[in-house]
């Protein structure tokens, strides 16, 4: 597939929206953990840019993994589907 990981993580949320994402990912050494919902991405641990085209996960970086959460996502009581899926194991799902 020619589109990037951040485009079809948020694509696949776009087809479901009972979901939120909470991807964690490495990137030049640091982590970070981007929450993904409706087709949009933001950064829980860094702030996140206005401009839709710059990629909030760049091809660059390594996923370390996927949790699929119920929406709508409360994160004192999240409510997984599943956890600590790897990136080949997400991509089955797209």
């Amino acid at each position: 597939m020619s589109e990037r990981k951040g485009q079809q993580l948020e694509q696949y949320t776009e087809t479901h929206p009972h979901e939120v994402l909470l991807v964690k990912l490495e990137l030049a050494g640091e982590v970070d953990e981007v929450a993904i919902f409706k087709g949009f991405s933001s950064s829980l641990m860094h702030p996140t840019t206005f401009d839709p085209d710059i990629p909030i996960i760049p091809e660059t970086a390594k996923i370390v993994s996927i949790d699929r959460a119920k929406a709508p996502y409360n994160p004192s009581n999240p409510q997984y589907i599943q956890q600590d899926l790897s990136w080949e194991a997400f991509q089955l799902l797209l």
